[in-house]
Formats: C-alpha cells, structure tokens, sequence
C-alpha cells in the first residue's frame, strides 16, 4: 500500500510539469491518492492539458484565488468529484511586478494588498473552503519560501511569506480540534514557470550551489514533492503549525 492509499486530495497551482504542485500530484497518485487539481480563467485549459501527463487524469475545478465566491462554491464542486478530502495542498502565489525586484520602498499598498490576499489570505481561505470536506479531520500542506531572512529583490512577495507561514500557525491551532493539521514545506528554489518570474533568481543559484551541504538541484522538484506527501500522509499524526525544510540544509548554514 502506498503512503496515501485510499487518501482523496485537493491539490492548487499546477501550471506546468515542472511546478512543484504538479509533482505532488503525481507521487500522491503514484501513493495511491485520488486526486483533484483546481485553476481558475484561461489558465483552466492549460492546468487541463498538463494534468494529462499525470499517471491518472484528474479532475479540474474552477478556483480563483482572488474571488471569494469561487471559495464560497469549492466545496460544492469538488464533492462533483469526490465525496470528501482528506488533504489540501496550497500551492498559491502572485505579487504584482511593482513589488518585486528593489522596488519595496516605492511599492504601492495596492500592489502590497494583492500580494498579501493571493500569496498569504488565500491559505485561510482555502482551509475554510475545503472544511467541510475534511468531517474526519486530514492534512493542509502549504509551500513557502524561508521568510525570515530578506532575500534579494523578493522584496514583497517574502513579506506575503512571512504573513503566510503566520497564517498557517494560526490555522493550526484553530483547525487542530476538527482534526486537522496545516504545515509548510520551505522548499528550495526549483527552476518553475513561477520562479523564472522572479527578479534576480539566478543570485539564489548562486546561494544553493554553494552552501547546500548535501547539494540542492534547482531542477528537480521531487524531493520538496515527497515531503509534502509525507505531510499528506498519516505518517505525521501530532506534527501542526510545522515548517519542514526542504533545501539542501543552506537555512542551517551560517553566512
């Protein structure tokens, strides 16, 4: 039996097949998972072409991040689907490029407001969302970025970050008496789409090549992947409000 035999779980933000979310979804099919994927918009047909090169075809609802009603409604289309989940990964994140690449002195609220509703608020709004699929309690897993440390020109997304890894603190301790625990991955910088969009990716190459102890591969997302389906899995029965660190060991590492 795999890790998520007979598990049913809701997975965000596959975009592409090189995208973390995307490799979550296929090594929790390959643990035996059903799985649900959600896109939102034009980006519907490609998540639906992507989810193609999964081991099994899976299932698209809409979900948009940035509409309530859409949150409102998920419940309602993924029991379509499957009649309940038992984990819920969070793969969700966008900041406006005014708030991206040395610009924090001179970002605007509203370009710092979406950040934060997309990258951070849409942790809680998904937990509430999927609540009421969750009745035998089950796993939200969300992916950050080492939010405390300033990197170069991440500028406001990192302070998004730093508001989600708190959100997921407090989720777990509102959502722990349903039975319901919420972690984070800190992955390492994975060569996606989304990370291409970044300013200046190409200096946090430059970090992990050098000072990963045991080496980090900017274009191999599985080792993130099978942590968070570790997570998942009921493998971390009393582990919540948790920040697993997935890079290479460098947020251990001195300067």
């Amino acid at each position: 039996m795999g890790l998520l035999e007979g598990k049913r779980i809701l997975v965000t933000g596959v975009l592409t097949d090189s995208s973390i979310a995307f490799h979550v979804a296929r090594v929790a099919q390959q643990e035996g998972a059903e799985v649900v994927l959600t896109s939102f918009g034009r980006t519907m047909r490609i998540t639906q072409t992507i989810a193609k090169r999964l081991p099994t075809t899976p299932p698209v609802v809409e979900l948009d991040a940035g509409n309530a009603e859409d949150f409102d409604a998920l419940a309602e289309r993924v029991r379509a689907h499957v009649d309940g989940l038992d984990g819920v990964l969070h793969s969700i994140g966008f900041a406006p490029e005014a708030a991206l690449g040395g610009n924090f002195l001179n970002t605007a609220w509203e370009d710092v407001a979406t950040a934060v509703q997309i990258s951070a608020y849409s942790l809680k709004a998904l937990a509430v969302g999927c609540r009421p699929l969750m009745t035998a309690g089950g796993s939200v897993v969300g992916l950050t970025f080492d939010a405390t440390v300033a990197w170069p020109k991440y500028d406001w997304m990192g302070v998004a970050k730093a508001a989600f890894e708190s959100t997921a603190r407090y989720l777990a301790r509102d959502l722990g008496p349903a039975g319901i625990r919420v972690n984070l991955v800190a992955a390492g910088p994975v060569k996606t789409t989304a990370a291409k969009s970044i300013p200046g990716f190409d200096e946090f190459e430059a970090v992990w090549s050098t000072r990963a102890p045991i080496g980090w591969d900017l274009s191999d997302a599985e080792p993130p992947a099978r942590a968070c389906v570790a997570l998942l899995s009921d493998w971390f029965p009393r582990t919540t409000g948790e920040i697993v660190h997935v890079d290479g060991g460098v947020h251990a590492m001195g300067a």
